[in-house]
């Protein structure tokens, strides 16, 4: 949590910042980060205490540095892909690409701060690997390309061209729409997510230019998700 003292086990004293740039959207099932590094940047020390997804929006090579002197993870984003993770230590963040680096960081508070029986344990998680559909990816004929699926949510992308609009499926599931591109700021970026309830829903491509988006279902969250055996774990401690 933001301005939260943690101690490093050689006593060292830090402060902890937001898990991303600038919070984006804060709702009562969702929070979401920009998060953006410039060659060499670095986020300093903090705390995920929320399952959450990545959607990489301009992918790098990184490196994650533990507060509790574990040793470092090497890490590779590419545009497009979307990571799936449960909470973790502290830890901090550097870009080791040479280009810059941005993603939308999707705090999942359903499964942590906002559940009513406690962390839920996801497991170790998921990550997509470009150029590879994923195993038991649904088919869909509204233009989706399949990312990532678990059992807890599933992403795609879509291009939509100019002008055109998508009608999307959404099942029986919520779904967080977040427009790809990397080069959004102020209103255009704070306007370029949006949750959407069951059902099906229109994606509108109001430019002359096609405009890609990811498509999140909060598959968690299905009206008969709770049939599913999901457990809680005992949150753990920073």
């Amino acid at each position: 949590m933001h301005g939260e003292r943690v101690v490093a086990p050689d006593g060292t004293e830090v402060t902890l910042v937001g898990i991303g740039t600038h919070m984006l959207r804060d709702s009562d099932r969702l929070r979401v980060w920009d998060v953006r590094l410039g060659p060499g940047g670095h986020h300093p020390w903090h705390l995920h205490r929320n399952p959450y997804v990545v959607l990489s929006i301009i992918g790098s090579t990184g490196r994650m540095d533990w507060l509790d002197g574990s040793p470092s993870r090497n890490i590779s984003e590419y545009d497009g892909g979307a990571v799936f993770r449960p909470v973790s230590p502290v830890h901090c963040l550097t870009n080791t690409g040479s280009g810059r680096y941005r993603n939308r960081l999707i705090e999942l508070k359903s499964l942590g701060e906002a559940s009513a029986t406690g962390l839920v344990d996801v497991g170790d998680g998921a990550r997509s690997v470009e150029g590879v559909l994923p195993e038991n990816a649904p088919e869909t004929t509204d233009g989706r390309r399949p990312v990532l699926v678990t059992d807890f949510v599933r992403v795609w992308t879509i291009e939509i061209a100019g002008g055109d609009t998508a009608q999307i499926s959404g099942d029986d599931a919520p779904h967080l729409v977040v427009e790809f591109d990397g080069d959004l700021e102020d209103d255009a970026l704070t306007t370029s997510i949006r949750e959407v309830e069951s059902g099906t829903f229109s994606i509108v491509n109001e430019a002359a230019r096609p405009r890609a988006w990811f498509v999140v279902a909060l598959d968690y969250l299905a009206a008969d998700s709770s049939t599913r055996d999901i457990p809680a774990q005992e949150e753990q401690q920073s």
